[in-house]
């Protein structure tokens, strides 16, 4: 459904994606003629490849964390920028089962989209293993990019 409606419009997306490890490419590149609007992704998953990859400044990571807003604002734009794409799509979070806080429990994502002049972001919490909570944070971050395409509010975070 995304893909019909990029191929329509001529649009291209590429993604970057830390907690999901390649989970949202995966699902783009399962559709049969994404080679005409994907143009590729980064799995980011160190903070060391979102600064020198994705161009997220060290200072966000440090001020922030490598799981904020501001963090995947700057990995949506950066992932934008590096493919020469139309759309922009990141996603950083805590999986688990360890990694959580009081302020970022484990099941917190983030997730971000860079298009033509406007940089959205959502946090949103998941409950679930490890597995689900990656697999509802890629089906997420595509249901992002549908409604944008498609015009429809998006789904209200935290």
């Amino acid at each position: 459904m995304i893909g019909n409606i990029l191929s329509e419009r001529g649009l291209t997306i590429s993604v970057a994606e830390s907690c999901t490890g390649g989970i949202i490419g995966g699902l783009i590149t399962d559709v049969p003629g994404s080679s005409r609007y994907f143009k590729g992704g980064i799995t980011s998953y160190s903070d060391e490849s979102k600064v020198n990859i994705l161009n997220v400044s060290s200072g966000t990571i440090t001020k922030h964390g490598a799981v904020s807003d501001r963090t995947v604002r700057e990995m949506a734009e950066g992932v934008k920028n590096l493919f020469n794409s139309h759309i922009g799509l990141a996603v950083t979070g805590i999986a688990g089962p360890e990694g959580g806080s009081k302020e970022k429990p484990v099941g917190t994502v983030f997730i971000g989209l860079a298009v033509e002049g406007e940089i959205f972001a959502f946090r949103y919490h998941f409950r679930g293993t490890r597995q689900q909570i990656r697999r509802k944070t890629a089906e997420r971050a595509l249901d992002c990019v549908k409604r944008y395409l498609y015009g429809d509010p998006f789904l209200p975070g935290l």
